[in-house]
């Protein structure tokens, strides 16, 4: 393979933009030729013509897993061991990179399409495909054994509430809740483990934003799939390059977000610092805004925020969690149960700071009832009733089809 991208490149004029028709043509010309020196099976030509061109135009050896669709993470442990999850199943590919500079030079073309940069003084980046899929990469010698990548996959059409709903993923009756509570304005805080699938929630949840509004998203790198909304700003924010470019972080994004006339602000996730200035904005008249965050449940999701807000200045910590109960009004946790399966396990709702401390009222919870063919049987239960109805009210939601509420 080396020897046929070795003459292809040859050939190529590198100031003119090549067609793939025009490049696969070329390839097949090179098989053709090396074909007649030494016998190579059909099969094995279309492979190889599939293998050049990969090289030459795409991500090399890893376009193959991309193309899968059942293929949700891709992991790259140096040039030999290449790791995939499929099914909820990780398993080792057969394949590898010719070499470390092959790795490399496959790294370098991901994180510059999107003015990244990475070297080994900058060793570590986040960046994402050209079709949305996340990937972070750590460089030699941060990552001991060779350059490490890691690519999470999302669907190329988003996931809406009915399929999750129909796939177990949540109840009816909490996915008809959740849909009044957005629509109605209400600012949400979804919660989980890593991969427990927190932003493709949010995809599902945005699909229920009224189509009038005008809805900013702010996120490191941008992946958020937001349903039928045509007044969508998307902001991402910038590391400092080396041409002299200065760092653009969530928190300089939101405020400028502030001064765009939103209806709804919507932060990919909160890591920092910028978890005060989401509360800010959640406080000064932008409801229904959404966000994400790492938890292992809702109580630890309040107390990560209580956290993340001191990271951003020093206030008195009650002061920091009646920002919380005053800015976020539901928070939703999901997770990932022994069958691999992504649930909705919790839906809580902020109440109000009672004696110090902030006061949950558990809504939903997920109740598991055995196993069945090695899945996990369960119900979702309603632990209480919603206490804050003003938004409903305001909406023209708080009665007759929302009685129930």
């Amino acid at each position: 393979m080396e020897q046929i991208r070795k003459n292809v490149l040859e050939q190529l004029d590198m100031t003119k933009e090549y067609e793939e028709e025009e490049l696969l043509a070329m390839i097949d010309e090179e098989i053709c030729r090396e074909a007649r020196e030494r016998m190579i099976p059909l099969n094995w030509r279309r492979e190889l013509r599939m293998q050049v061109f990969h090289s030459l135009r795409k991500l090399d050896i890893l376009q193959e897993l991309l193309d899968e669709d059942e293929i949700t993470e891709i992991m790259v442990n140096g040039a030999e061991h290449i790791f995939y999850e499929k099914n909820g199943e990780i398993e080792e590919w057969g394949k590898h990179f010719s070499s470390r500079e092959k790795l490399e030079d496959i790294i370098q073309q991901m994180v510059g399409r999107h003015n990244r940069m990475i070297n080994e003084a900058e060793p570590i980046a986040d960046t994402r495909l050209a079709d949305g899929s996340r990937v972070n990469v750590v460089l030699f010698p941060i990552a001991l054994e060779g350059p490490v990548i890691s690519i999470r996959k999302f669907p190329k059409q988003p996931i809406l509430m009915e399929q999750m709903i129909e796939g177990g993923s949540i109840s009816r009756e909490c996915g008809e809740f959740l849909k009044k509570l957005v629509k109605a304005g209400y600012n949400i805080f979804i919660s989980g483990g890593t991969g427990s699938g927190k932003t493709t929630f949010l995809n599902a949840l945005s699909e229920y934003i009224p189509k009038s509004e005008r809805v900013i998203t702010i996120e490191d790198s941008a992946e958020l799939q937001i349903q039928g909304v045509e007044n969508l700003v998307r902001l991402e924010s910038r590391t400092a390059g080396a041409e002299g470019n200065l760092a653009i972080t969530i928190r300089d994004l939101i405020r400028t977000a502030l001064r765009m006339r939103p209806d709804r602000i919507i932060v990919g996730e909160i890591r920092g610092a910028e978890c005060l200035d989401m509360l800010q904005a959640m406080n000064t008249g932008h409801d229904g805004s959404l966000s994400t965050g790492h938890a292992n449940s809702c109580q630890d999701m309040i107390s990560r925020m209580e956290t993340m807000v001191l990271m951003g200045m020093e206030l008195p910590l009650l002061a920091v969690r009646s920002q919380i109960a005053a800015g976020v009004d539901i928070l939703v946790h999901l997770g990932r149960l022994r069958d691999r399966s992504r649930r909705v396990l919790s839906i809580v709702e902020v109440d109000k700071v009672t004696e110090g401390e902030i006061q949950l009222n558990p809504l939903y919870e997920f109740a598991e009832m055995g196993e069945y063919q090695g899945k996990i049987a369960g119900n979702w239960l309603k632990k209480g009733e919603l206490i804050h109805k003003g938004k409903l009210y305001m909406a023209g939601l708080g009665g007759g089809e929302c009685a129930e509420l």
